[in-house]
């Protein structure tokens, strides 16, 4: 007889229900997260159990240990799973309850699962992302510093340079002392995280090797190595996505709908999506929008004009970021690398 599991997981513990093939419900009780009774208890499972487990944060290690044990666990989305369950109340037990039934009717909304190197290998471009991010915010309260005393630099774009950080450190004499000395800090904290930045780009340069993937993403506007490897990594197979609309939605690319009545409204991008494509899409774009001096016929340049004009940067943005992932799934899905869009001509009917 085949027992199928549901494992509601939480920080310190999980709490996992089985149910056979018959429909009986066999409580199994709640484990704690110390790895070595979570692995004793595995193995109290009957062999090869089917196991349903919530995305939540630690989930790698519980992962890794199901299958070590030799058992067959799902990953899930917890929110559509949630949803599908139509429980009214809920409590450890009733969640566990629900993900059993969902595996048993073959209808739990199960996640991919990457290989575990891959899961390894993803860590070094999402560190590199978050140290870029923390940068950003340091440079962006100097210029906040700089813009509170009325000093400008018009005769640099970027002044982080080495020109740019000439003119600040004239600038600094205009400041406050203590404001000096927190713009200093700052400056020294940018350097520090850059030179960081530069040790996981060599790292990871060293580690993740270029294939047949990362090189047809190379041939898109706006993606470079490291954008390259972010999107390789984060998409995975290819194939679990069904349409190139699917991925560009899985990327926080594609707005909500609402249309009723002959009314459509488009809101916000869902939360639940994959944060790092997200950013990659959307450094893709503005790269473009920086550089568009050396592609003045990209088409993708193009679209953002014409979105811009009516509805401004940012959605311009995410639109472009939208066909750039509708792109990235076309090429992978069909091993060809990235084509500028023909644009149809209008055929007179008129033969004169």
């Amino acid at each position: 007889m085949n027992y199928y599991i549901g494992c509601d997981s939480h920080k310190k513990y999980s709490v996992l229900t089985a149910i056979s093939d018959a429909g009986e419900f066999i409580p199994l009780g709640r484990v704690e997260h110390d790895k070595t009774t979570f692995r004793n208890f595995l193995h109290t499972l009957p062999p090869a159990s089917q196991i349903a487990v919530e995305t939540t944060g630690n989930w790698y290690w519980i992962i890794d240990e199901m299958e070590k044990a030799g058992h067959k666990p799902s990953l899930t989305n917890s929110g559509k799973a949630k949803l599908m369950m139509g429980q009214i109340n809920k409590t450890d037990k009733l969640d566990a309850r629900g993900l059993a039934i969902l595996t048993r009717n073959g209808t739990l909304p199960a996640v991919w699962i990457p290989p575990g190197d891959i899961r390894d290998q993803r860590e070094l471009p999402r560190m590199r992302m978050a140290m870029v991010n923390t940068r950003t915010k340091f440079k962006n309260r100097v210029h906040a510093t700089f813009a509170k005393y009325g000093i400008v630099f018009d005769e640099v774009s970027d002044i982080f340079g080495k020109k740019g950080r000439r003119l600040v450190e004239e600038a600094m004499k205009e400041l406050p002392p203590e404001t000096q000395y927190s713009v200093r800090e700052q400056l020294q904290l940018i350097d520090e995280v850059e030179q960081s930045i530069a040790q996981v780009e060599k790292r990871i340069k060293e580690v993740i090797k270029e294939d047949h993937a990362m090189q047809l993403l190379l041939t898109m506007p706006g993606v470079g190595p490291i954008l390259a490897i972010v999107i390789a990594l984060e998409m995975g197979d290819v194939n679990r996505f069904m349409t190139g609309e699917n991925f560009a939605s899985y990327s926080g690319k594609v707005p909500r709908v609402s249309s009723s009545g002959g009314k459509t409204r488009y809101g916000k991008a869902r939360s639940d999506v994959n944060h790092y494509l997200k950013w990659a899409f959307t450094e893709a774009a503005n790269s473009i929008v920086l550089q568009q001096h050396k592609m003045p016929d990209c088409h993708v340049l193009r679209l953002y004009f014409r979105i811009k004009k009516n509805k401004g940067h940012a959605k311009a943005v995410t639109a472009m970021g939208r066909h750039l992932a509708e792109a990235a799934y076309n090429m992978l899905k069909n091993d060809v690398p990235y084509r500028e869009p023909k644009i149809k001509q209008l055929v007179s009917s008129d033969p004169g």
